[in-house]
């Protein structure tokens, strides 16, 4: 009887364990819509904590009416800020949801052309390179920006409209880096096949 009930308790547990390896044969497709194009992107499934955190602002509405209020040609635009919607340009960069996300900096994930990774304060005053819990930027520089791997969580990957980051990176700003016309965005998230994602834009998956 016991050994009928450990080798019973060794198939529930192989049978879990079997369970929780297996990836969902679905993802969700970023769309960040703008009056310069659209952009669409994924998150990756092995930064949870910048995933959900994504996808809960998306879900919320957050990021509808934010800007691109930083913007730096070959190098990146950055948005997500909630000051953004104000009407008081000089506090762009300085707002969020009032909480950080920790770091998920992983050495797979490079700062390549449209890589999407999480802003954050740099320097002592975050040791722990912690990211904010909203504002985001995506790398325009089409060499990648290899000096901040290691620095920021990238969490994300532009799979269409790599020509609209270049397009918005190349708005007339003024000493901020700020676009002097607003580059307003909408967020939507959208549950898809993997396979579909794949067969519309390209993007494989790692097995």
């Amino acid at each position: 009887m016991k050994r009928s009930l450990f080798l019973f308790a060794l198939l529930v547990l192989f049978s879990t364990a079997g369970m929780a390896q297996k990836k969902s044969k679905k993802d969700y497709l970023i769309t960040i819509a703008t009056d310069q194009g659209t952009i669409r992107l994924v998150l990756f499934e092995d930064t949870p904590k910048h995933r959900q955190n994504f996808l809960k602002l998306v879900e919320d509405k957050f990021y509808d009416g934010t800007t691109f209020h930083r913007v730096i040609d070959d190098f990146m635009i950055q948005g997500g800020d909630p000051n953004s919607k104000d009407n008081d340009p000089t506090n762009d960069g300085a707002g969020g949801p009032s909480y950080t996300i920790p770091a998920e900096i992983l050495p797979n994930h490079k700062h390549i052309y449209g890589a999407l990774a999480a802003a954050r304060l740099g320097g002592p005053m975050n040791p722990e390179k912690e990211s904010s819990g909203s504002q985001f930027y995506l790398v325009e520089n089409h060499e990648g920006v290899p000096f901040l791997d290691g620095e920021y969580t990238v969490y994300g990957q532009v799979i269409d409209g790599l020509a609209v980051i270049d397009k918005i990176a190349e708005q007339p700003k003024d000493y901020r880096d700020r676009p002097t016309t607003d580059v307003k965005m909408t967020v939507t998230a959208k549950k898809m096949k993997k396979k579909k994602i794949t067969e519309l834009y390209g993007y494989r998956y790692e097995d």
